[in-house]
């Protein structure tokens, strides 16, 4: 792709897509990722495919939905066998590496049977999704909060932080009166300065260690998965950050009361989480939403002060760069805490795209309204590099015809995402066994459709109720409109690429072909 060189994919874990001044927040200020929307595209409409860490990034990493690549959960392994963008683009030329978080967890008993070590060159890439691991950290895995080896526990050892998990110590912590070491882990922390110096923090880190990987590429081409651990719990930042926000510049809450008296059986249960009752508490949100516009704040100085590294290197010219995030976070909206279920604040990611080509120069500081998903970003990157597509595997698009203003008649009419929750407490609370905790969302340009394992739908009007208050799922003037739905949505579980060890091309040669090759069946 001429003009197209590098590739950097920079994700912030647990960014909302309307945390950002280019998105229309009043009050948090992000003028170098503003500055990026100008040079590209801003696709305001972008999806994830499961609005929680780990299934989401292999919905990206792999450009298939979740149902398709399995791993559903944080922690439950990517197979062995699936391939993912550094399968498509290291046989291209590209070195693809990893700074910071993938929440992979690898398929041991997979590269097991298949006779992998998963320390050999092979066991590794396997092990990382894929990508090279220049710096792998995701920050708060429980095996690596408590590894004297971590790369940056050792880097903050070196620098003088004396403690045997200084991640959580000084770059997660707070301090009392006594000196005593107030952990970010609790909320009620969040508002003190993290015990660390600003430019030794995780965000810097990370940033300075990008940098590292770009110099020692040298002339080799490259992607680069940038994965930024803030704006993420534990909320706690560091000075200035910490109290550069109050809560008098706080967006307002989106809360009703009607959603809290009746809501959904599923909805109600994630209401019980720890999380979401303290994130209903006004006094919990003016503590830490503060802290995460400063965690924002601060990923925004930085990226920065990476943009102006790569124009001075003159990688701004040559490299492709997306911003985006795994999923949002409800931050109290909905009476809701954390993540998963579907909800716009949860489900809905900012996704911002650069191309350097002239052929881009019609898109620049466009806002694009159509439907993007994160499955759509791998066919992407093997576009920009060359490569030959892969349709029955990749279930995404490549956004390049968007970027340089192309029509593209075939373009998606809705987003889709799921949900697995298996693994939380609102299984419980419900009764379910593991193998019924399922959702699925279709959002078309008016109507989202919810559909729960073994419970009644939801259903939302976006154009006249864009905050999704008033849950019509049972409402008897909307059944046809939710039966059209939920056909919707059958059709397309039905169109998952399944066959992905033959390729479109190589069916239609063999169609037809039997009594060529000398099977004879059926024949008088």
């Amino acid at each position: 792709m001429a003009g197209v060189r590098n590739i950097l994919f920079i994700m912030a874990d647990q960014l909302r897509a309307d945390y950002l001044s280019c998105a229309g927040h009043q009050t948090l200020q992000t003028p170098h990722i503003d500055g990026l929307a100008k040079r590209g595209v801003l696709f305001d409409r972008a999806y994830c495919q499961a609005p929680v860490c780990g299934p989401s990034r292999m919905s990206f990493y792999t450009g298939r939905y979740m149902t398709s690549h399995g791993a559903t959960y944080n922690g439950v392994p990517l197979r062995a066998t699936e391939l993912t963008m550094g399968d498509y683009l290291r046989p291209l030329g590209y070195r693809v590496g990893l700074v910071g978080k993938t929440h992979m967890k690898s398929d041991d008993d997979g590269m097991k049977r298949l006779g992998v070590d998963p320390k050999s060159s092979l066991g590794v890439l396997i092990s990382e999704c894929g990508f090279e691991p220049f710096e792998r950290d995701d920050g708060l895995h429980p095996d690596q909060l408590l590894d004297p080896d971590l790369a940056y526990n050792a880097w903050l050892r070196a620098k003088g932080y004396a403690s045997e998990n200084p991640w959580h110590d000084y770059a997660n912590a707070g301090e009392g009166p006594g000196g005593e070491i107030l952990s970010g882990w609790y909320m009620r922390n969040s508002n003190l300065p993290a015990r660390i110096r600003e430019e030794d923090s995780e965000t810097p880190y990370m940033t300075d260690r990008a940098m590292d990987f770009i110099r020692a590429s040298g002339d080799q081409t490259w992607c680069l998965h940038l994965s930024y651990i803030k704006p993420h719990w534990p909320y706690i930042a560091p000075a200035p950050y910490h109290n550069m926000y109050g809560p008098g510049q706080m967006q307002s809450v989106r809360q009703s009361d009607a959603e809290h008296r009746n809501p959904h059986p599923v909805v109600a249960a994630f209401m019980q989480h720890e999380e979401s009752v303290n994130f209903s508490r006004a006094d919990v949100r003016d503590i830490v939403i503060p802290t995460y516009m400063g965690l924002v704040k601060q990923l925004d100085d930085h990226l920065g002060r990476l943009f102006a590294f790569l124009e001075q290197s003159g990688r701004m010219k040559d490299t492709l760069i997306v911003l985006t995030s795994d999923h949002g976070d409800y931050l109290g909206d909905h009476w809701l805490g954390e993540k998963e279920l579907f909800h716009e604040e949860s489900v809905r990611i900012p996704m911002i795209v650069y191309h350097p080509d002239d052929a881009a120069d019609a898109t620049r500081g466009k806002v694009d309204h159509a439907f993007v998903e994160a499955i759509d970003l791998a066919p992407t990157f093997l576009d920009v590099a060359g490569g030959v597509p892969q349709p029955h595997r990749l279930e995404g698009a490549s956004l390049l015809p968007r970027l340089f203003g192309q029509a593209t008649p075939l373009w998606r009419e809705a987003a889709f995402s799921e949900c697995d929750y298996a693994f939380r407490p609102a299984r419980h609370i419900l009764g379910l066994p593991p193998d019924r905790a399922r959702a699925y969302m279709v959002r078309t340009d008016r109507w989202k459709y919810i559909a729960y394992e073994g419970f009644r739908p939801q259903l939302f009007d976006l154009q006249d109720d864009p905050h999704e208050y008033a849950d019509l799922g049972e409402s008897p003037a909307h059944a046809g409109l939710r039966e059209e739905l939920a056909a919707r949505l059958f059709t397309w579980m039905r169109q998952r690429r399944i066959r992905t060890t033959l390729s479109d091309a190589d069916v239609e040669k063999r169609t037809g072909t039997a009594k060529a090759r000398g099977i004879l069946f059926g024949v008088w």
